[in-house]
């Protein structure tokens, strides 16, 4: 136990998988890579600052802005002017001469020149949102600054959200006063009403607005990215389906759109993050990712929006685009050789010759410099922490190895997981790792085996790199721990990622019961005392394998599990599911408030009764069902926590509930 507690000491960072070893900050990469591209470092005379900062939901963030002076040793508090106080996603312009900020759902312009601001818009009304992301698009497009600076400086384009509409969901705060508080948020859940949404661009010399048409017909779509190009504005719109994406072209002047790339399919939904990946050569060419050939592959389009040719094999998922070197004619990307490894490339675009620039195994990343003639490369693995390599001319350099971390990790002598591929007896195969502490010591007889998992669409936890988790702790305490990437999981092509499209729940409940059946044989595993743990879709689909017939597990813990699709936010279900109101039978068939009555072995569920993401109320209408069926449970409530469960000591409390629950029931 005293092993467990020395792990356990660096709660929560660890266990909510927030510990990291040493790394070179995103400033220092920059830095050397500066250094090795340009022979002299130009420095701004303004840089941001801030301080004080205070969470809004999971990536927004207020906090008191600062525009720092470094000439005259000075800085100026942003919103001073209109004692805005707290601000948000403060963003300079390419010129250096202004920032843009946020506040209340309006846009601000500092001006540095002078000192003074303006305010861009002026809506008073609180449903109306100006430049910033709503809860919607900031969970599930990952944004919370919805506005784009042009190149010139000269405009601002952002995206208008009106939320009249949406309908509004309600929760208490208990800790805090004689009586409970409410909040609120608009929430749009599954088949009801999104914030309606419009394109707008602001000309910083007449301050005038212009609305840009590409919304003309008022379709109920996204727009979760903008860019520009140029004079050029591009709009990534998405049908609400997502089964559609179009990148518009805009000229910002005249507010007239035209389609520059689309792509659209009646099986699969499409993958908006694609878009962040697109690269731009200078004579207007631009290299797209697209899965439309099955796998993620690399697309040289010219600049009309006219493809040219695959770049990209056609048997492996691409997973990121870093850098073209126009001069030496290269593209530098990364891709999945295999599922749970990332690897590092080059292809000469003259020559269609690709060089494999990385060989370790594990995960491999890349930061290039503006001009892409080096790089930072870093690498880790299960057994080894970040280091870091200086790529340049073809040559690699040895930056930073941590072995400072490395050294300290190996007195806990950690058993390193097993890659594994495990049949689900569909005829396919499962990506899979297993921790076993003290290999091979069989006088500890058949161990019990706790089987991990999220089994979430286009989600991984089967990869080779550095993270210490929950899972060791676990196995310190002689548990086996099975991990798996059951149907739907990422980087195995575009067919197997959309394997539960329509139907979620059910394939991965079936995978997640083979696997425990097939490693469960193995003479160092006990079957007779198997459990199951998941969090958010890990947590859903914990429920659903427990309410499978026939399943093996003898417990499960489910933390802040969704319970019926129709409860959640419309943007991610609607993505997997499309809407209730064309899918009801997949509704059905993925709701655990209908399969109540199948629910068996000990269960305990963990909720945060301030979760804005998964409410509380999944769980508290299925343990209504439950007891409406006579099934017995347990259950653990964290007062005004939200989603991560990481307020004050709650995340080691929850980790030491599930322990004595593990120990109790196995």
């Amino acid at each position: 136990m005293m092993r467990l507690l020395l792990i356990m000491s660096v709660l929560p960072a660890i266990l909510a998988g927030d510990f990291n070893p040493k790394t070179l900050t995103n400033h220092e990469q920059d830095s050397i890579l500066e250094a090795r591209s340009t022979k002299e470092v130009v420095h701004a005379r303004y840089r941001l600052e801030s301080e004080n900062g205070e969470k809004i939901f999971r990536r927004s963030s207020v906090a008191d802005w600062y525009v720092y002076d470094t000439q005259r040793k000075t800085r100026k508090q942003l919103g001073e002017g209109f004692r805005l106080g707290k601000v948000r996603d403060a963003v300079m312009s390419p010129n250096g001469r202004y920032v843009a900020f946020a506040k209340d759902n309006n846009l601000y312009i500092h001006k540095l020149d002078f000192g003074t601001e303006v305010a861009v818009t002026h809506d008073e009304n609180p449903d109306i949102i100006n430049g910033t992301a709503d809860w919607l698009y900031e969970e599930e497009f990952g944004t919370t600054a919805l506005f784009a600076w042009s190149p010139d400086s000269k405009q601002l384009a952002f995206v208008r959200l009106d939320e009249t509409e949406v309908p509004s969901f309600a929760w208490q705060n208990y800790l805090e006063g004689q009586y409970p508080s409410q909040a609120s948020l608009r929430y749009p859940k599954a088949g009801c009403a999104n914030a309606k949404a419009s394109v707008c661009v602001y000309d910083v010399a007449t301050k005038a607005i212009h609305t840009m048409q590409v919304n003309a017909d008022g379709a109920d779509v996204y727009f979760p990215r903008l860019r520009w190009k140029g004079e050029q504005l591009l709009v990534l719109r998405l049908n609400r389906d997502q089964t559609k994406m179009e990148v518009l072209e805009v000229n910002a002047k005249s507010t007239v759109a035209h389609p520059l790339y689309q792509e659209e399919s009646k099986r699969y939904f499409m993958d908006y993050e694609l878009f962040d990946q697109w690269l731009w050569l200078s004579d207007g060419r631009f290299i797209v990712l697209s899965e439309k050939d099955g796998f993620r592959r690399a697309y040289l389009y010219n600049a009309q929006g006219i493809e040219q040719k695959a770049l990209t094999p056609d048997d492996m998922d691409v997973t990121a685009l870093y850098a073209v070197n126009e001069k030496t004619q290269t593209l530098f990307y990364q891709a999945a050789p295999k599922p749970s490894e990332r690897q590092v490339y080059a292809l000469d675009l003259k020559k269609n010759r690709i060089t494999q620039l990385t060989e370790a195994e594990g995960t491999n990343s890349a930061r290039f410099s503006k001009d892409a003639n080096s790089a930072i490369i870093c690498h880790q693995s299960f057994t080894t922490p970040n280091e870091y390599i200086l790529f340049s001319k073809n040559r690699f350099e040895p930056l930073e190895q941590n072995k400072e971390v490395q050294e300290a990790w190996a007195k806990y002598n950690l058993p390193e997981p097993q890659l594994l591929r495990i049949p689900n007896g569909n005829g396919q195969e499962l990506e899979a790792m297993l921790l076993i502490s003290g290999q091979g010591t069989m006088n500890q007889g058949p161990r019990p085996l706790v089987v991990m998992h999220y089994s979430g669409p286009q989600s991984q936890r089967v990869l080779n790199r550095w993270r210490k988790r929950f899972e060791y702790a676990l196995a310190e305490e002689g548990y086996a721990v099975l991990i798996v990437d059951t149907r739907g999981s990422d980087c195995r092509g575009r067919a197997w990622r959309n394997e539960t499209y329509m139907n979620l729940g059910v394939k991965e409940a079936q995978d997640l019961i083979a696997a425990a059946n097939y490693i469960g044989a193995r003479p160092e595993i006990d079957a007779s005392r198997m459990a199951v743990l998941g969090w958010s879709y890990g947590g859903y689909e914990t429920l659903m394998t427990m309410s499978t017939k026939g399943h093996p597990f003898k417990a499960a813990v489910a933390i802040a599990p969704v319970t019926d699709w129709r409860l959640y936010d419309s943007a991610y279900t609607e993505r997997y599911m499309r809407r209730p109101q064309v899918n009801d039978a997949g509704y059905d068939e993925a709701s655990l408030l209908r399969r109540a009555a199948d629910l068996t072995g000990s269960v305990l569920i963990i909720h945060g009764t301030a979760d804005d993401n998964v409410h509380v109320q999944q769980t508290m209408q299925y343990i209504d069902a439950l007891v409406q069926a006579d099934k017995q449970f347990e259950m653990q409530l964290y007062p005004d926590d939200n989603h991560h469960l990481r307020k004050g000591n709650n995340a080691a409390h929850m980790h030491r509930r599930i322990l004595t629950f593990l120990e109790k029931n196995l």
